[in-house]
C-alpha cells in the first residue's frame, strides 16, 4: 500500500495535500485497491461551489462496487479534475498525482488536525483487515 508522507487522510479513505491555503483532495491507494477496476466517476460539485467537511462530493464506480467520496475539509472548489470523467482508471494507476479529484480553497486549516498522518492512516487500514 502506498501512503505518501506529507498527506493527511480521513477514516473514509480520502486524502488531502495542503499547499498554502489550497488543498488538493483525492482517494487513497487503499481505497482504489478496495474498489478494484474503477470505471466511472461522477462529480457532485463544480468550481465555485462550496463544500462542507463530510459532504459527499463525488461517487466512484468500479466493477465491484460504488463508493461515495466525502470531503475531508470545508471550502470553495477551485478546480475539478474533469479529465477523470474520460479516464477514471487513472485513479487506480496514480491516485496521488494525476488522480486528484478537487482543488479547494480552505475555510479553516485547523480541520486537517482531525486527519491521520501517513503512519496513522497505515495503522488504521491495517486494523480493518
Amino acid at each position: 500500500m502506498n501512503t505518501p508522507k506529507g498527506y493527511k487522510f480521513n477514516k473514509t479513505d480520502e486524502w488531502v495535500q495542503v499547499d498554502g491555503n489550497t488543498a488538493i483532495i483525492g482517494i487513497s491507494d487503499f481505497a482504489q485497491d478496495q474498489l478494484s477496476d474503477i470505471v466511472y466517476i461522477e462529480f457532485n460539485k463544480e468550481a465555485g461551489e462550496s463544500i462542507e467537511k463530510g459532504q459527499i462530493i463525488a461517487t466512484i464506480e468500479s466493477v465491484k462496487a460504488a463508493a461515495d467520496v466525502n470531503s475531508p475539509i470545508s471550502g470553495k472548489v477551485l478546480e475539478v479534475n474533469e479529465s477523470l470523467s474520460d479516464t477514471p482508471e487513472v485513479l487506480n494507476e496514480d491516485p496521488y498525482e494525476n488522480g486528484w479529484l478537487f482543488k479547494v480553497e480552505f475555510n479553516d486549516l485547523s480541520e486537517i488536525d482531525d486527519l491521520f498522518d501517513s503512519k496513522g492512516y497505515d495503522e488504521f487500514c491495517e486494523s480493518r483487515h
